[in-house]
């Protein structure tokens, strides 16, 4: 590695924060993925009544949600440094197309971020009006996002045990919501449905977004202790909580109460708990959903974050996304994400909703073709947790989620197409743009090396690490060209990791 990267890479690991352990990643995770109940009220709405919205979280999980998680704890213990599907998809197709998921996926994150600081003052405002005025809701969100930025920027291990305390806070009413509506449940309220108010755009989009980015906390596996071992316990522990974070609330609010599925939308579940408990547990459900969206937006911005930072110790963006604070985080990384939050905060729920899926459903069926491919062409990678299943078994377990994901492109607006389609095109451009930048140094790059052809060290394979092996620095994934190993000791007269599996 150059002088730069060396310098970068040295700078970096006197920074480096505490190790996230198993119970923060869970809650990183929970707020990833979930973050509690709000926002699947919407599900009861679109499903035309209970009927629907159980069954899919019943169903979608094992479809979807499982599938998701069991690739992602395969490769993110394969592969478990900061930049996560980055990685995975440079190894099986190479860094254009490796560059092109970070694009979509970063987008697709910061544009569900935008959703949170909004979400916040909408439950605020059923107490407190002045937040419909945008005298009073502009510097709101300014001070929210402000603020949220600023405590990722003093810590991984900070934000991970502020997650776990959010998450204890904002689950606690729905458990005590749960136990008063035993005495009221009616079960045959659970079969409600009426087929002729259903709206299957609205139900897919609402469904996959509760129960998408079981991926993202990837980005920052290089922030793990262990996560060989964590990982997958993390998992496990992650879909058990969500899905039953979901089920749960839903089953006492439905077999409680007879309300219209018509008055089931975002914030329902505060009117749920005022008519179950009193107005005191519909303070506590506000109070929680709005520190639910704190704790999503945390868990967001840190994976968004951690992914850029990846991105340039493999020399795919400038060497400045990959300078850390002295609390060893990324500060501009974080910077850039903040910044696109607040630019993207003006769109509606459902703008929102509707392209961030699209842009995150091309980036999956990337990675269950990395996935498959990896599984076919590199079967000597060390994988510390490998899915129990042979290759013709991992691509069948693909099949369902990946039919999931065409259809949720499919039942997409003309609108969304076409913003998904300028957004993907920026990306196709981007990526010679920052060839280019290189070839002229009108950037650093932490690949950046004497005597190297710079047009060649981000058209070239990736050198993976594998968990075992002992490495100078643990950010140590680059993107080099591509010489064999033999050739790249004679000419630079180092060799920062002994027995690496190169991708094709």
């Amino acid at each position: 590695m150059g002088e730069e990267g060396m310098a970068i890479d040295a700078e970096n690991k006197a920074k480096t924060s505490p190790k996230l352990t198993l119970l923060p990643l869970i809650a990183l995770i929970f707020y990833d993925v979930s973050g509690g109940p709000f926002g699947v009220e919407d599900s009861v709405r679109a499903g035309g009544g209970p009927l629907l919205s159980l069954l899919g979280f019943l169903i979608f999980p094992l479809i979807w949600s499982i599938p998701e998680a069991l690739i992602t704890a395969e490769l993110a213990t394969s592969f478990p440094e900061n930049g996560g599907y980055v990685i995975w998809i440079s190894s099986a197709f190479g860094p254009f197309w490796g560059f092109q998921e970070g694009f979509w996926k970063w987008f697709s994150g910061v544009v569900d971020n935008a959703l949170y600081p909004v979400l916040f003052l909408d439950y605020l405002k059923r107490s407190f009006p002045i937040f419909n005025q945008l005298i009073a809701r502009i510097p709101a969100l300014l001070g929210i996002t402000v603020s949220l930025t600023y405590l990722n920027y003093r810590g991984l291990h900070i934000v991970g045990f502020s997650a776990v305390s959010l998450a204890v806070f904002s689950l606690c009413p729905f458990v005590v919501m749960s136990f008063l509506s035993i005495p009221r449940i009616s079960p045959k309220q659970w079969l409600a449905v009426d087929f002729k108010k259903v709206e299957w755009r609205g139900y897919f989009n609402c469904m996959f977004w509760n129960l998408n980015y079981w991926d993202k906390a990837s980005t920052l596996a290089g922030e793990v202790e262990n996560p060989s071992k964590t990982f997958p316990k993390a998992l496990l522990v992650a879909v058990i909580l969500v899905v039953s974070s979901y089920l749960i609330p839903l089953l006492a609010g439905t077999g409680a109460l007879k309300s219209p599925s018509s008055e089931w939308s975002d914030g329902y579940f505060a009117e749920v708990g005022m008519l179950i408990g009193g107005v005191w547990l519909k303070w506590w459900i506000q109070a929680a959903a709005a520190m639910s969206n704190l704790g999503l937006f945390e868990a967001e911005m840190s994976g968004d974050a951690f992914q850029l930072l990846g991105m340039s110790e493999m020399g795919m963006l400038p060497s400045v996304f990959a300078s850390r604070s002295k609390y060893g985080t990324p500060t501009i990384s974080i910077l850039c994400s903040a910044t696109g939050v607040i630019f993207l905060s003006w769109m509606s729920f459902q703008e929102i909703l509707e392209f961030l899926n699209f842009l995150y459903a091309i980036g999956m069926l990337l990675e269950f073709a990395a996935f498959i491919k990896l599984r076919i062409k590199k079967p000597e990678l060390h994988r510390p947790y490998k899915v129990p299943l042979q290759t013709l078994g991992a691509a069948l377990l693909c099949l369902p989620p990946a039919m999931l994901l065409v259809l949720v492109m499919s039942l997409a607006s003309v609108q969304t197409f076409l913003v998904s389609c300028v957004v993907i095109l920026l990306g196709f451009l981007l990526y010679p743009t920052l060839v280019h930048a290189k070839d002229r140094k009108w950037a650093k790059f932490v690949t950046d090396e004497p005597g190297l052809p710079s047009s060649t060290s981000l058209e070239v394979n990736s050198v993976l690490l594998q968990p075992h092996q002992e490495v100078a620095d643990e950010a140590s994934v680059s993107l080099l060209s591509d010489l064999s190993s033999t050739k790249l000791g004679q000419e630079r007269g180092e060799v920062l990791v002994e027995g690496v599996v190169k991708a094709e």
